[in-house]
């Protein structure tokens, strides 16, 4: 039997009860055992200033460690303005920093983003790839999940509503798996 890889879970709102956080965990229900994958928490992170480098907060130093250990990254986001949620962009500079000690470096990585409107988070979901490639970070390709009006997607329970949302991100969640199992299995035959 396979380890199973060890997946990051990244949650771009910071708000309690939000849908990304809940189309998180659906995610992660519908993840194949070869994915264990688990929330890696962002909200207590200070904003990133090189002053801290020399002394890193011990949140930073606890959320870079935990990148670290894992062997891949799935980020499920909110879009603000068009963009990147500010908290999920400050984690994403916290794992990048100090220069050339990048915890993000050749992460598989899918993202998934959601929105209460029709667009999906497709502006967020596409300035969050623009800062991965960056940061080579190798990120799935397809299926491309952009989720509207997420509200009608979910009962009270955070549950899905629809045999077709759960088939549509059981792919999804299949797909990142064989993505992230490709990418772990050739950096593994290299590093041989």
């Amino acid at each position: 039997m396979v380890t199973p890889l060890n997946v990051a879970v990244l949650v771009g709102s910071l708000r309690k009860d939000a849908y990304s956080r809940k189309i998180a965990h659906v995610l992660m229900g519908l993840a194949p055992a070869s994915l264990d994958c688990r929330i890696v928490e962002m909200a207590d992170l200070p904003l990133y200033t090189e002053d801290l480098d020399s002394s890193p907060p011990a949140s930073w130093t606890r959320f870079r460690s935990e990148i670290q250990a894992a062997d891949a990254v799935l980020i499920v986001t909110p879009e603000y303005n068009r963009s990147i949620p500010g908290g999920l962009k400050n984690a994403i500079d916290v794992g990048s920093r100090p220069p050339y000690h990048s915890v993000w470096d050749g992460l598989p990585t899918a993202v998934v983003s959601v929105s209460p409107y029709k667009l999906g988070g497709f502006g967020a979901n596409h300035h969050i790839r623009q800062c991965l490639v960056f940061l080579n970070m190798p990120v799935m390709q397809q299926p491309e999940a952009y989720l509207p009006e997420v509200a009608g997607m979910l009962d009270e329970r955070g549950a899905l509503v629809s045999a077709e949302s759960r088939e549509f991100l059981t792919k999804v969640m299949s797909s990142f798996a064989a993505w992230a199992q490709t990418l772990a299995a050739t950096t593994s035959s290299k590093s041989a």
